[in-house]
């Protein structure tokens, strides 16, 4: 009757089945699964634990469905079309590179007292 197995649902599905389930017992529903009188005294007549020996079972015809992700066929086809060539990309990187090493100041690479690299120093003592 039950098409999944018990493993195979996450356990915020099992929670919802169980509670689902307990909630039909304690509303007087039949029982799915034949218990004896030991059985029930034994779970001490919980609709809860009678829903878990049900579900454990495998007897529930309970089934879960699970919305998949749409795939939008226009998006894969302008994945597929923006191939790059490794040689673009390694191109694109020594440009950056060099533009670093060019100019390191507007890039904000370069610390205060650095910034003239005539070799004067920012802030120290002038010969005179």
């Amino acid at each position: 009757m039950n098409s999944q197995k018990p493993e195979e649902f996450t356990r915020y599905e099992v929670a919802r089945i169980l509670g689902a389930r307990a909630l039909q017992i304690a509303m007087d529903a039949p029982l799915l699964l034949k218990m004896s009188e030991d059985e029930l005294k034994g779970v001490k007549y919980d609709a809860l634990k009678m829903a878990e020996k049900e579900f454990n079972s495998g007897v529930l015809p309970i089934s879960v469905k699970r919305p998949l992700p749409v795939k939008k066929e226009e998006k894969l086809k302008e994945i597929k079309e923006e191939k790059v060539d490794d040689e673009k990309i390694v191109e694109k990187e020594k440009e950056v590179e060099e533009e670093i090493q060019e100019k390191p100041g507007e890039m904000g690479l370069v610390n205060a007292g650095d910034e003239d690299e005539s070799g004067e120093e920012a802030g120290g003592d002038e010969e005179s």
